[in-house]
């Protein structure tokens, strides 16, 4: 029997065929022969045809999976399909939103490219927003992302007061603790340094409010002069919302909220630049000789105090029991003649039972850290506690469990200031 090895030696080498008698058998043998040869080759070329569609497929995927999209609304715009020439020819073509797989590769290494070439100006502005679109499988999901810039130092790093060593490990640059009784001092860590107090502020700003007797129940309006226009923070406090004087106090006692403070110092009798010289007027006559106030809210750098003021100012503030109420409320709705808004303490520690906490205030703008005051009773002392300029969001509440402690061991008083016995800064 004629096999395809003996097949392809007659074809290629020309052999002589076997006698006539025997043609017709070989020629049935070598059209079976060349069916199978045909077979096979149809079948290898449908399997490599299979084998580069998928190849293609998946080397694909990954453009597709990570294709650069910016989210502002201008790249949205330019995502929309290309309009044909004959149908709008006066307007320019716009970017087509699929392109064929040969060209995906190269489109993607485009967007790059613009984008490396875009950075160095954007770096010197803001940080951009960027989103990426997956696409694998049909299935599409957003994965975003932001650029990721370090905080300045503030006052208390650039000067150094990070590395006074103490035996707490406090994260705070600026540590003090008093006996409220008798003035006692029991722990102290740079506490004559001046540094900015950011919305420890509003304890005065709330003292000089009850002593101008003003209506508590009088309606105060949020205008665009109640804007943070040195820091450009947000409110949920919209122009136009109303409260009446005693809400707006509440919140911005228990909330910190900055546009309740700015109002109440525009609406005190001779106006704000009376309000600021009220405050100013207010710390000399507690003796607050380190301490100098610029607006009521704290969101500027020129609010200035030390530790030793501000025991003196929360000593004071004590002695009003609305500021003791607010300021230690867990929360809070007001209504804004607009909506309802509820506000929550931004002190963690109001909500921990095993605190007993008659006053507090928080703070924080880049410039002073995470900042925090309280008056509370530990082992059954009352003790004013204040903290400065501490590094990380919750360190200062971390910081004050740590004084705790050391004073529920009964410590010694405990000074580490880098100025102890010093003329302060």
């Amino acid at each position: 029997m004629l096999n395809i090895a003996n097949f392809s030696k007659l074809y290629y080498t020309g052999d002589t065929l076997p006698p006539v008698q025997n043609r017709t058998l070989m020629k049935t043998e070598m059209f079976s022969s060349l069916r199978v040869i045909h077979g096979v080759a149809v079948r290898t070329a449908l399997s490599i045809a299979v084998s580069v569609a998928l190849a293609t497929s998946f080397a694909a995927a990954p453009v597709d999976a990570l294709a650069k999209t910016p989210t502002s609304k201008s790249a949205k715009k330019s995502a929309k399909p290309v309009v044909a020439p004959q149908a709008k020819s006066a307007k320019p073509a716009k970017v087509a939103t699929r392109a064929p797989k040969g060209a995906k590769t190269a489109k993607v290494a485009a967007a790059a490219a613009a984008d490396d070439e875009a950075a160095p100006a954007a770096r010197g502005k803001r940080a951009h927003r960027v989103s990426y679109r997956m696409d694998a499988h049909g299935r599409r999901s957003a994965v975003r992302s932001v650029a990721y810039q370090p905080r300045p130092p503030t006052v208390g790093q650039a000067f150094g007061l990070h590395e006074t060593p103490d035996s707490l490990a406090l994260r705070s640059s600026v540590a003090y603790v008093v006996d409220q009784n008798t003035s006692e001092t029991l722990f102290d860590k740079n506490s004559r340094a001046v540094v900015p107090i950011a919305s420890i502020t509003k304890l005065m700003t709330a003292m000089v409010v009850l002593d101008s007797k003003a209506p508590l129940t009088e309606e105060i309006s949020v205008t665009d002069e109640d804007r943070d226009y040195e820091k450009y923070t947000g409110s949920r406090l919209s122009v136009g919302s109303e409260l009446n004087r005693e809400d707006m106090l509440h919140i911005a006692l228990m909330a910190s909220e900055n546009r309740a403070a700015a109002a109440l110092s525009r609406y005190y009798p001779n106006g704000r630049p009376g309000f600021i010289a009220a405050m100013n007027a207010k710390a000399k006559m507690l003796g607050m000789t380190d301490t100098h106030f610029e607006n009521s809210t704290g969101l500027t750098s020129q609010n200035v105090s030390s530790a030793r003021d501000l025991v003196k100012m929360v000593n004071a503030a004590y002695q009003y029991p609305l500021i003791r109420k607010f300021s230690t409320d867990r929360s809070y709705d007001v209504f804004t003649g607009k909506r309802n808004l509820a506000y929550n303490s931004t002190n963690a520690l109001i909500r921990n039972p095993s605190w007993e906490i008659g006053l507090q205030k928080t703070g924080f703008i880049n410039e002073a850290g995470e900042c925090l005051v309280m008056q509370t009773t530990i082992n059954g002392r009352p003790v004013v506690i204040i903290l400065l300029d501490s590094s990380g969001k919750y360190s200062r509440f971390a910081d004050a469990g740590r004084l705790r402690g050391f004073l529920e061991t009964a410590g010694e008083p405990h000074i580490t200031s880098a100025d102890a016995g010093g003329g302060g800064t």
